[in-house]
């Protein structure tokens, strides 16, 4: 065996590594205005030298944050809460004082047995949505069964997913609940029996029968379309589905109109919300002058100063060497954050005013005048790189006098008409939609045909871009939206 030869070799690499400072700046840019103040107060909870002023205070001035304190500056400010539990002698002292003024005036206040039966009765009375499998556990316990079901019954309401399905073989969950084949064949046949009507079922045609079932209408078409050609009805193959049953083309739409009132996902409705608040992060609106105006929304962004507590703590030099290094860079990273704040609208202020110039006639008639854009296009007359702008954007939202509207909707790639005039793809993608709304539903238009209109009305595109916008919209292909009535 040979022995291995082990050498040193030297390498040289560029790499880029983002300062902590500017990692925080890039996040302040791109957050909404919700999670801003979210980012804003735990760096609060973290910063001991920064402070929060009432909400119509002053405004955030960053040429408060001095990192070394004017010694000629004596200013306190009594009404300040400072945040404490550093490991500094200092710090804790001030925090002992600070907590026994607290325990002085908790002893004058008053908190009988009365408060804590209201405080209990508050948290009692804290609602929360039901789930489904607590919707269905409520309906099992009252349901005249043996042991032996009921048990099988709770492991199968434990084993929907999220539409309510079961996707599991009956057999598999018999072995992993280590119960007999029938009880757990018995209970899957009750859970199918329970509110909302649907759960329990192995697939979206069985889930759409159950629903039939129970509405009365197992005998129906509609039923019958679904046991017997469930593959047609996906394709939405009327004139097959009609010669097979033997009936007219009018009875078999009026069957899939009954089909398409059933729920295909009835777990969905107990599903956790995921909406979320959105706040506009700036408005637009027309001013009495007639002219529009941009304000930008503060409304939820702490103020904040850094504390002049802190600053005379350093100005009277009683401090460690240690203890003055800290503070003075967690007045360094205080006023980084501030600066931070103050350039982050700035930005998005800059931004906005560009879309308002470069969007003005969608500002005056609404969407129908949307102009081809970019971020590049903004960024160059912002005087910023686009990826800047691309983060300035993100998850925002503008108010305008036509509604609400995300940033990057201002952002759309173009066309050009026959007398060369921008389109964005919003204005084509509507014209589309309307060319399709308007067409006969006997006879629909090919994606072909639309391409055409669109042509004679000085539209230039492709139909495989029709075809896509068409997807983008949620229009159905031509066959699938034919009605033979």
């Amino acid at each position: 065996m040979s022995a291995q030869s082990f050498q040193q070799v030297q390498k040289l690499a560029q790499s880029q590594v983002l300062a902590p400072q500017l990692r925080q700046s890039l996040k302040i840019l791109q957050s909404a205005t919700l999670e801003l103040r979210n980012v804003i107060l735990e760096e609060l909870q973290a910063n001991p030298v920064l402070e929060e002023l009432p909400m119509e205070g002053v405004a955030i001035e960053p040429t408060e944050a001095n990192t070394e304190p004017d010694p000629s500056d004596n200013r306190t400010d009594p009404s300040s809460e400072l945040r404490f539990g550093e490991n500094f002698e200092v710090f804790n002292k001030l925090d002992q004082e600070w907590r026994d003024s607290y325990a002085e005036e908790s002893s004058n206040t008053s908190y009988g047995r009365d408060d804590d039966e209201k405080r209990k009765h508050f948290f009692d009375s804290l609602t929360s949505e039901t789930s489904l499998q607590e919707h269905l556990m409520r309906q099992a316990e009252l349901l005249d069964i043996g042991p032996g079901q009921k048990k099988a019954l709770e492991f199968l309401i434990g084993s929907l997913d999220d539409n309510g399905f079961i996707t599991t073989p009956l057999k598999d969950i018999s072995l992993m609940a280590e119960l007999p084949l029938s009880e757990v064949q018995d209970a899957a046949a009750i859970l199918k029996t329970l509110e909302p009507y649907g759960i329990g079922a192995s697939n979206l045609q069985e889930c759409l029968l159950i629903q039939l079932k129970q509405a009365g209408k197992q005998t129906s078409m509609a039923a019958a379309i679904v046991r017997q050609h469930y593959d047609l009805l996906l394709k939405r193959r009327i004139p097959d589905i009609a010669r097979k049953l033997d009936v007219a083309a009018e009875d078999v739409e009026e069957a899939i109109d009954v089909i398409s009132t059933l729920d295909p996902a009835p777990g969905r409705k107990f599903s956790e919300d995921n909406n979320r608040v959105i706040v506009a992060d700036v408005t637009i609106d027309r001013g009495e002058d007639g002219e529009f105006h941009i304000s930008l929304n503060s409304d939820y962004i702490p103020r904040l100063r850094l504390s002049n507590t802190y600053k005379d703590l350093i100005t009277r030099g009683n401090l460690t060497q240690k203890e003055k290094e800290y503070l003075q860079e967690k007045f360094r990273s205080g006023k980084f954050l501030i600066s931070s704040i103050e350039q982050r609208q700035q930005t998005i202020e800059r931004i906005t005013k560009e879309i308002l110039l470069m969007q003005h006639d969608f500002f005056e008639e609404g969407p129908s005048k949307l102009r081809p854009l970019t971020m590049n296009t903004v960024a160059n007359a912002v005087g910023v790189h686009e990826t800047t702008v691309s983060r300035a954007i993100a998850n925002k939202y503008v108010q305008t006098p036509h509604g609400l509207f995300e940033f990057k909707y201002f952002f759309t790639p173009g066309y050009q008409s026959a007398d060369g005039e921008a389109l964005s793809n919003t204005i084509v993608k509507e014209a589309i939609a309307r060319i399709i709304g308007s067409e006969n539903p006997v006879e629909p238009m090919s994606d072909q045909e639309v391409v055409g209109i669109l042509s004679r009305d000085g539209i230039k595109i492709a139909r495989r871009t029709v075809a896509k916008y068409r997807e983008e919209l949620g229009i159905l292909p031509t066959h699938m939206r034919r009605r033979y009535a």
